[in-house]
């Protein structure tokens, strides 16, 4: 079911209930994503490790992300919204469970990753149409903003709730904590819901049929295909620092240091963010896409020369303020050139093209950084900060190209 889009400028306060029972769940799943990495960590002593937990979490998600996109054109996105987010905590409740029986094995661990990732992945297509449908074109910008800020609390708030707690407790007081925010996202979701005039969707099409639309939508627009291409490339490196970054500062920090210096990074997120929510970008979407990213790579290059908390806190937080810029740009440039009865299976295709670097990095980058680490005989720290210093260098180069190509400028008008 479609909303009906009669006075859509007056939807902006379903959007943010919206977005806020989405900040919330943002939260919640973050502490569980830091505690079970450190957990992990603390086991194995491996990066390759905690790279295999994002792969196990990341790949369901992936697979399950196109169908997801058609599900979202062909029935209610709010009810899509609510079965994923409310499912997707049987997973978390399952490794609680494992671990106050005992000791959780790592298989038990990655099962309810999994688990949990599969049913998320109704969440990303449905809300990214939903906000389409709530919002008028002027609006998106200053939406993406906050959607942002919402996407980045697993970075800024969690880590440093995290750490703290796990001070006092254990990981299992993360996990109640997580379970606990799936009642507050269902809640708000079915507030929208309620008060949200839809109507039946007019998609009779056969599943696959829809499939093809929605490749169809993505690759009709030359330019919008080959910027999703990039943006695949583009994810590769970004995923080998955001995989790296935490056993790189756990080779010579503590859990409780890391999760204060992930918060400080991450707010620089919420900076522009904010900026983003109350200006918006009004042009040259493609030039600040491109110089945004550009920057982003040389502040992951930079945040890996020093064991240096402070200067670790400097350039992760320079990255993480220009990447909600880079985000807008992205957005803007695929919603505007997608009709809008096509936009969640087309968004399954972006999705799942855009995200394949992750599957790559999470596949590799651990690998990587164990091995470098035993060749230069300095352990995983050295290694993660090599890759992450040469990724850093490709990002700049890939992203700087961007503005030079004229199928991807011509998004624009």
């Amino acid at each position: 079911m479609q909303e009906s889009g009669m006075n859509p400028s007056g939807n902006y306060n379903k959007f943010l209930l919206l977005w806020a029972g989405e900040l919330i769940s943002s939260i919640g799943g973050g502490l569980t994503n830091f505690g079970l990495g450190i957990y992990i960590f603390q086991k194995t002593g491996s990066a390759a490790g905690m790279a295999l937990l994002s792969l196990i979490g990341f790949l369901p998600m992936l697979i399950f992300r196109v169908p997801a996109g058609v599900l979202a054109d062909k029935y209610d996105r709010r009810i899509l919204m609510m079965i994923g987010d409310g499912c997707s905590g049987i997973g978390v409740l399952f490794i609680l469970i494992s671990m106050l029986r005992g000791e959780a094995a790592m298989w038990q661990i990655y099962l309810g990753v999994a688990i949990s990732s599969c049913f998320s992945a109704l969440m990303d297509p449905a809300f990214t149409a939903t906000v389409t449908d709530l919002l008028t074109k002027e609006e998106y910008s200053k939406a993406n903003g906050l959607v942002s800020i919402a996407g980045s609390s697993r970075f800024l708030f969690s880590p440093l709730i995290a750490g703290l707690l796990l001070t006092v407790s254990d990981i299992k007081l993360l996990l109640w904590i997580d379970i606990c925010t799936f009642f507050v996202t269902i809640s708000s979701t079915a507030f929208v819901r309620r008060n949200l005039e839809s109507k039946a969707s007019e998609d009779k099409d056969t599943f696959l049929h829809s499939m093809k639309d929605g490749w169809k939508a993505l690759s009709s627009k030359e330019g919008l295909l080959l910027l999703v291409i990039i943006s695949g490339a583009i994810t590769l490196f970004m995923g080998v620092f955001q995989i790296l970054a935490e056993p790189f500062i756990l080779s010579f920090a503590d859990s409780k240091v890391l999760g204060i210096t992930e918060t400080i990074c991450a707010s620089g997120m919420l900076v522009s963010g904010v900026v983003l929510g109350i200006k918006g970008i009004k042009k040259n979407y493609v030039v600040i896409l491109s110089v945004s990213l550009m920057l982003s790579g040389i502040f992951v290059s930079g945040f890996a020369l020093f064991n240096n908390i402070v200067l670790i806190c400097m350039f992760g937080f320079l990255f993480f303020m220009a990447l909600p810029f880079a985000n807008n740009c992205l957005d803007y440039l695929a919603r505007t050139n997608i009709p809008d009865e096509l936009q969640g299976r087309a968004w399954g295709f972006i999705g799942f093209i855009s995200q394949l670097g992750y599957v790559i990095a999470d596949s590799l980058s651990g690998v990587l950084a164990d091995g470098l680490g035993e060749v230069c005989g300095k352990g995983v720290g050295a290694g993660s900060a090599i890759v992450i210093i040469i990724s850093g260098i490709c990002l700049a180069l890939i992203s700087l190209s961007v503005m030079f190509i004229g199928k991807i400028r011509r998004l624009e008008y």
